[in-house]
């Protein structure tokens, strides 16, 4: 099949541009070189090897090549491809090796090179490291030599085809009903959000979620590196995304310019994807100025260490802010944080949720009003 496939491909370099052709188009033309080149060589194939190789060539032309095939499958919610030839998912909460492969690296780079140009954005030796997304809203990471030693490397989280609400979440054990309720009023009563959690607990889709709970009329932006959010049924809404500078250092725009620009765009609320570094300190200013109901996610091991962290962040971004001002600027901007982890199965579920009361002796001060118990099956409501 292998020198099948070989001949098949260098028939379609003769045809030139394909692009033209629809799906249809191109499965039957790649059925007639497969059969034409197998009565020219004489190489006996069946049925089914015949439509393996014009889907393996048609993923290839149209598709992302091998990882096709684990896009489609909804159980599988993140693809690592460390190497061309080692591919990691994680499969129903679980991580695994699987055992396909490029063919080369260079079959690697052509799939990320079709990513990232769907995009308009660019990753190159110049630029080796890029955050896009698939066509489908799925978050694509991608890092090339010489930044990833073992060579290109490309993370994708996938994008879910039915958002999971809260209902959804609430049926999977990942909180009970009366913290559902209790969310659904924050949210509706306009009180600003933020979700912590580590790597892969579920901060975007609970996020996501949330956003079920705003009224459909309000005017919200949404800003984020790789556009995810699903708010369905939003009438007024509008959604920013960054963009990476080219090849000539021009044209970039961060988080902390969208904030700065939703800001003059009526907004009733505004939701960062992900507060990460300087952008901490436009959102707060936005949560306390007049867009209540703003909500965010940030990575962070602990409700506790969330504050920490915006504390860290908005010091990086203003030098000469008093620690105190900033500690006041966090305890008047954010009333709740709802922290997610993974739990013993190996799920994603709501560890806690604190309320933030104010400053005592200059220290931001937290009520626990929800907390898990580790390893028990039960949990515990304070």
């Amino acid at each position: 099949m292998e020198k099948l496939v070989e001949l098949v491909k260098s028939q379609l370099l003769l045809l030139g541009d394909l692009s033209h052709y629809t799906d249809t188009q191109l499965q039957n033309v790649l059925m007639e070189t497969v059969e034409r080149m197998a009565n020219l060589h004489a190489i006996l194939i069946d049925p089914f090897e015949k439509k393996t190789i014009v889907t393996q060539l048609y993923h290839q032309l149209r598709g992302y090549g091998i990882i096709d095939e684990l896009l489609k499958d909804d159980d599988i919610t993140e693809i690592m491809i460390n190497r061309y030839n080692l591919i990691f998912i994680e499969k129903n909460g679980c991580l695994q090796k699987t055992n396909l492969s490029f063919d080369s690296v260079e079959q690697l780079n052509d799939v990320i090179q079709k990513i990232v140009n769907q995009s308009g954005r660019e990753v190159n030796y110049a630029n080796p490291i890029v955050d896009t997304r698939l066509l489908d809203g799925s978050r694509v990471n991608v890092v090339l030599s010489p930044i990833s030693v073992i060579g290109p490397v490309v993370t994708i989280r996938k994008f879910a085809k039915d958002p999971l609400t809260m209902d959804k979440l609430q049926a999977m054990g990942a909180l009970d009903e009366e913290m559902s309720h209790f969310l659904k009023r924050a949210v509706r009563q306009k009180q600003n959000l933020l979700i912590s959690g580590g790597t892969g607990t579920g901060k975007t889709t609970f996020l996501n979620a949330l956003s079920q709970f705003i009224p459909k009329k309000e005017r919200v932006v949404t800003i984020e590196d790789s556009a995810e959010l699903q708010l369905i049924g939003k009438e007024n809404l509008v959604v920013l995304e960054t963009r990476n500078d080219n090849s000539a250092k021009v044209g970039k725009l961060t988080i902390r310019d969208l904030i700065k620009t939703a800001l003059r765009m009526r907004p009733e609320r505004i939701i960062v994807g992900e507060v990460r570094g300087s952008e901490a300190v436009d959102m707060l200013q936005a949560m306390n100025t007049g867009h209540a109901g703003s909500m965010s996610t940030i990575h962070a091991n602990s409700a506790k260490d969330v504050i920490s962290r915006l504390e860290m962040m908005v010091l990086m971004a203003s030098d000469n802010l008093p620690l105190k001002a900033i500690r006041q600027q966090i305890a008047a901007s954010i009333h709740f944080i709802v922290h997610l982890e993974r739990i013993e199965n190996g799920k994603r579920a709501v560890q806690s949720i604190h309320r933030i009361v104010g400053l005592h002796h200059d220290n931001v001060q937290m009520e626990c009003l929800y907390e898990r118990q580790r390893g028990k099956k039960g949990d515990k409501q304070k």
